[in-house]
C-alpha cells in the first residue's frame, strides 16, 4: 500500500512539474548572447561555413574531448566484457567456415568502397557541410559492419586498428595543445591560416581535427562491432 501511494505521489509531482513548464512556456524571440556571438562572429573568427560543427570542435572543444574519451571508455569496456580465449573460440566454431548469402557478399564488393569514400568525405568537409568527425566515423564503421555481415569470420587487423586509434587520439590532443600555445585556447584552429571562406582548405586546423576525430570514432566503433559479431 505504501509503495503504491509513493508511486502515485511521484507521478502527481512529475505531472505538476511538466504542467508548470507547459503553462509558463514562453518561446524565445531572439538568441541568447552566446548563441548570437556564435552565429554572427563565428564564420569570421573561425573561417568555417558550418557554424554548428565549428562550435562543437572549437568553441566547446573540451566537451568534444570528453565525448571522445567516453567513446574510448565504452569501446574498452566492450572489449573487456566480450573478450574470449582463442582456444575456446576455435573449439566452439570448429573447422567449418560460416557463410552468408551471395547477395550480401556481392553488395559488399560494390558498396564498401562507396561507404568508405562517403565517410571520408563527411569528416573532411565537416567545416563546410553538415557532418563532421563523429558522423564520418560512424559511416566508416557501418562499412565494417556490412563486411562482418557478409563474412562473419572476417577479423580486423588489430595492429592497424590500434595504430590508427592511438595516432588519431594522440594527434587530436597534440593539435589541441598547439592551439592552446599558439592561438587563443585548446583546439583553437587559428594557429593555421584560415584560408578562403567556403573552400576545402580553409578554417585553419579544423579539417585536420575532423580527420583525427573521424579516424578515432571509426576505429573504435569498428572494434566494438567486431567484438559483438559473435
Amino acid at each position: 500500500m505504501i509503495k503504491r501511494v509513493t508511486i502515485l505521489l511521484s507521478l502527481l509531482l512529475l505531472g505538476f512539474v511538466f504542467l508548470h513548464m507547459v503553462v509558463n512556456y514562453v518561446p524565445r524571440t531572439s538568441l541568447n548572447p552566446i548563441a548570437e556571438h556564435y552565429v554572427t562572429a563565428g564564420p569570421e573568427e573561425l573561417g568555417a561555413a558550418n557554424i554548428v560543427t565549428a562550435v562543437l570542435v572549437t568553441y566547446r572543444g573540451l566537451d568534444t574531448l570528453g565525448e571522445v574519451a567516453v567513446l574510448f571508455i565504452s569501446a574498452a569496456g566492450v572489449g573487456l566484457l566480450l573478450r574470449r580465449r582463442v582456444g575456446t573460440a576455435e573449439e566452439e566454431e570448429g573447422p567449418h567456415r560460416r557463410a552468408s548469402s551471395e547477395l550480401v557478399r556481392t553488395a559488399v564488393q560494390f558498396l564498401l568502397p562507396l561507404i568508405f569514400v562517403l565517410g571520408i568525405y563527411v569528416f573532411i568537409n565537416g567545416h563546410l557541410t553538415p557532418g563532421g568527425g563523429f558522423q564520418g566515423g560512424a559511416v566508416l564503421a557501418s562499412g565494417i559492419m556490412l563486411l562482418l555481415l557478409a563474412d562473419p569470420d572476417t577479423s580486423l587487423n588489430h595492429g592497424t586498428v590500434r595504430l590508427l586509434e592511438s595516432f588519431s587520439g594522440f594527434g587530436y590532443v597534440v593539435v589541441g595543445v598547439v592551439g592552446l600555445v599558439l592561438a587563443g585556447g585548446f583546439l583553437d584552429n587559428r594557429f593555421l591560416d584560415l584560408g578562403t571562406f567556403g573552400e576545402l582548405f580553409s578554417a585553419g586546423a579544423m579539417p585536420i581535427i575532423y580527420i583525427l576525430i573521424g579516424l578515432k570514432v571509426g576505429t573504435e566503433l569498428s572494434a566494438v562491432l567486431e567484438r559483438m559479431k559473435d
